[in-house]
């Protein structure tokens, strides 16, 4: 279990359990988000390139900005078609 932090004003803080890895990346679709941060994008080029070198079905996504959330239709895109999803944060 790991105990997740809001950072908004909230008083006691929310749990939610980890989803199960999965034992492989082999036949699943990889989501990769660039949260909109500068070089995020340099990141993800590579991770994109490596995973597709590997043979594995990759699909891009990009936030507006990295000061909101992901906007639900987004999030509900990533959601229904990839697997498992790799997040990017960078400076």
């Amino acid at each position: 279990m790991i105990e997740l932090l809001d950072p908004t004003n909230e008083m006691k803080a929310g749990q939610r359990p980890r989803n199960p890895r999965p034992a492989s990346l082999e036949g699943r679709t990889i989501g990769l988000l660039d949260i909109a941060k500068m070089r995020g994008d340099l990141f993800l080029d590579e991770v994109d390139r490596q995973l597709r070198q590997r043979g594995l079905m990759v699909k891009r996504y990009r936030k507006l900005t990295y000061a909101h959330p992901a906007p639900v239709e987004l999030q509900q895109q990533i959601a229904t078609e990839c697997d498992v999803v790799l997040e990017a944060l960078a400076d």
